[in-house]
């Protein structure tokens, strides 16, 4: 039986919080969840919804939302360190992520208290997965330019557009929406956020296959979808507010096991090669040596990163524009390191061992996706203008280049 947080001790924190998570993944982890273990099977939907409810109620989900909303109201901290422990195990992927990291964090900000108590604790249980509607064809990068249009009609909206490369929406129960609803012309100002029902008529989900055969993404149509009022979060001209606090914790705070999960890679690596006489040779070798080492360094970057930021936060501080340094280096870092992961394994001779077979079916899929990392919750392009506008005041160049 999964055990409650609410037996811990209170304030617990520290080690005695790190022994308590280590504890209970040790003895809660399905079999065959684990990337790095040669009995690895990938897991299906229902699966991944079973583990997460199960870390919710052992205390690993929802660790800084208050109790009254499902959470366990602990502090930032003990948020860090169960997503260490969570980093250092080849875990999959969240399939809430986006509720828990994104839809979450938003409502606690700016929704009713009804909001609150009827979206979150569903959320935290995966009774309800949801999904990110932001992205429009002609509005990726520049969301000030989405044309996606919601109008009153009585004391509901009616909400007509289409959405693009939202993350989540073919298993999703909920969408947080970004809508306009003013002119498009307005740029940041008349823009709304829903919690729209997927299963709202009207809503018409379209999967898009990625190169590595899922369909995780999807474009999104709506065609006269009656948004209820009590669905509508915080003001019609707040949107943009928070859509923008959105963008920023989920550049700056969101999936701090990610630092953890990049070194988990990185010893799978090394193991994977050591177990195979020709590419032990090649590990051994000058370049890769470097190559490694210079992923060391990548690595403890982003760990540098996330600590201050955390005490930054608790500390009451804003973290601002801070975030695009993150997502910039973690996302090129880990791009470089699946390219050169791949680079060796598939140097290994033929009949090579199980081992490194697991290793080569891993990277090969961390390789797809890691090439969308410089592109979503933010372009590389679009962090480098924030990193020397904001943060370096640099003069940006005229209309006709120069400066």
């Amino acid at each position: 039986m999964d055990r409650d947080v609410s037996t811990l001790p209170p304030g617990l924190a520290g080690d005695p919080y790190r022994a308590h998570v280590r504890a209970w993944l040790a003895a809660h982890v399905p079999e065959g969840f684990l990337a790095d273990q040669p009995g690895f099977r990938a897991p299906d939907l229902a699966a991944c919804r079973d583990w997460e409810a199960a870390m919710h109620r052992g205390g690993l989900a929802g660790i800084t939302w208050p109790t009254e909303y499902g959470g366990h109201g602990l502090s930032l901290r003990e948020h860090l360190i169960a997503n260490q422990e969570i980093g250092r195990r080849a875990l999959p992927e969240s399939v809430n992520s986006l509720g828990k990291e994104l839809a979450g964090p938003i409502i606690l900000a700016i929704g009713t208290e009804e909001q609150k108590r009827r979206y979150l604790p569903p959320l935290l249980q995966m009774r309800e997965i949801w999904c990110q509607g932001f992205s429009e064809p002609n509005a990726g990068s520049d969301l000030a330019g989405l044309r996606t249009r919601a109008t009153r009609d009585g004391s509901a909206w009616r909400v007509n557009g289409r959405k693009i490369w939202t993350s989540g929406a073919p298993n999703a129960q909920r969408c947080l929406l970004l809508a306009r609803t003013g002119a498009v012309e307005d740029r940041h100002r008349g823009l709304a956020l829903f919690a729209m029902r997927m299963d709202a008529p009207g809503v018409t989900v379209r999967p898009l296959r990625q190169m590595d055969g899922r369909e995780h993404f999807a474009e999104v149509f709506m065609d006269d979808v009656v948004i209820d009022a009590e669905d509508a979060l915080g003001a019609p001209d707040q949107g943009w507010s928070a859509a923008v606090r959105v963008l920023a914790i989920e550049r700056a705070t969101n999936r701090m096991y990610r630092a953890w999960r990049f070194e988990n890679e990185l010893n799978h690596l090394v193991r994977a090669c050591r177990a195979d006489a020709t590419l032990a040779r090649l590990l051994d070798g000058g370049a890769y040596h470097r190559r490694l080492a210079e992923t060391v360094v990548d690595i403890e970057i982003v760990k540098a990163h996330v600590e201050p930021v955390v005490d930054s936060l608790l500390a009451g501080e804003s973290i601002g524009d801070r975030g695009s340094l993150m997502k910039l280096h973690w996302s090129e870092a880990h791009q470089r390191f699946a390219a050169l992961a791949l680079e060796l394994l598939e140097q290994a001779p033929p009949g090579a061992g199980p081992e490194v077979q697991a290793a080569r079916a891993r990277f090969q899929r961390i390789y797809l996706s890691a090439r969308a990392e410089t592109i979503y919750a933010g372009t590389t392009e679009i962090q480098l203008g924030i990193i020397g506008d904001r943060i370096l005041k640099l003069p940006r160049e005229s209309a006709k280049g120069g400066r």
